[in-house]
């Protein structure tokens, strides 16, 4: 569970550390969203450390999360509902995220 909720912050992290742009280029709003949006992204780099598997499998198993986590955001601040495909690739992202950090050791 705290790999879990890891990856979740982890995730939350870098969401915002990209909206925030885009907010300043698509929306017009203004440049200074640029310091936390810089802030949110190294803290994103920053909770990576924390996994104590290797980088690369962190990395892989990562973006299981950040999907689901990516489609929570366009249902809460986007407005825009999941739908039954939405739901169904976010199963596929976990079970495969769940496969490569949850592997026995050696």
């Amino acid at each position: 569970m705290r790999t879990f909720l890891l990856f979740v912050a982890t995730a939350l992290a870098e969401i915002v550390g990209c909206y925030l742009p885009y907010l300043w280029l698509k929306q017009g709003r203004s440049v200074w969203l640029l310091v936390p949006a810089a802030i949110s992204l190294a803290l994103f780099a920053w909770l990576l450390t924390f996994h104590a598997s290797a980088a690369g499998r962190v990395y892989a198993a990562y973006g299981g999360v950040y999907v689901s986590v990516a489609l929570l955001w366009l249902w809460a601040v986007d407005q825009v509902g999941p739908t039954v495909w939405d739901l169904a690739g976010v199963g596929l992202a976990l079970l495969g995220m769940s496969v490569i950090m949850f592997q026995p050791t050696r």
